[in-house]
Parts: structure tokens; sequence; C-alpha cells
């Protein structure tokens, strides 16, 4: 393993998704957020199966710098709880230059 983490998360729409994104990046604490095309969610809330269009972002920070990330994501979200999954990366079959880059654009 490294230390890099992408956080897997979810926004109701691009406009948020890229509002998070460009502060998770500005405030140092990403080093790049890609925002993915609308995907359809349907999901269990409350008792009822609830089918949402989502936005999909991969944060690509460190471990070190992921609970400062995901705490500005609870901040700027608007849902109740957002879905927010960390992902480790492995060292096996990354870049180690991509891996140095994102150390090196994130503060811890």
């Amino acid at each position: 393993m490294t230390d890099i983490v992408f956080l897997y998360v979810t926004a109701p729409d691009s406009d948020t998704a890229a509002r998070i994104a460009r502060a998770l990046v500005e405030e140092k604490r990403a080093a790049c957020v890609n925002i993915h095309s609308e995907m359809r969610s349907i999901f269990e809330w409350d008792g009822n199966v609830e089918m949402k269009l989502e936005t999909p972002l991969f944060v690509k920070t460190t471990a070190s710098a992921a609970n400062s990330a995901r705490d500005r994501i609870l901040e700027l979200h608007p849902y109740d709880e957002p879905c927010i999954a960390a992902l480790p990366i492995s060292s096996e079959g990354s870049s180690p230059d991509f891996l140095s880059w994102v150390k090196k654009a994130t503060n811890p």
C-alpha cells in the first residue's frame, strides 16, 4: 500500500461536484478531483427505494489529508449522509511519478 487514498464521493449534480472539487484542490486537501458524468443511483432511504441522478467524484489525496478532505466535503455537501468512501491505493501497478505528484500537491 501507499499513503495515497482516493475518496469516492457522490454529489446531487455537477455544480455541487465542481464546488466541492474546487475547494479541495484550492485548499490543497487534494491534488486532483475527477468529476464524472451523471449516473443513476438506486438506494434505500427511510424505508423507500429511491432512484436519483448523481455525479460521482474521485478525490485524489494522501492518507494524512483524507480526514481533512472528508470533513470539508461534509461541510460543503447538501446531503445529510453523503457517500464518502476511502479507497487505499496500492503501489503495485500504480505509476510512481503519479503517486509522488499527489503527495507533493497535497498538504498533510
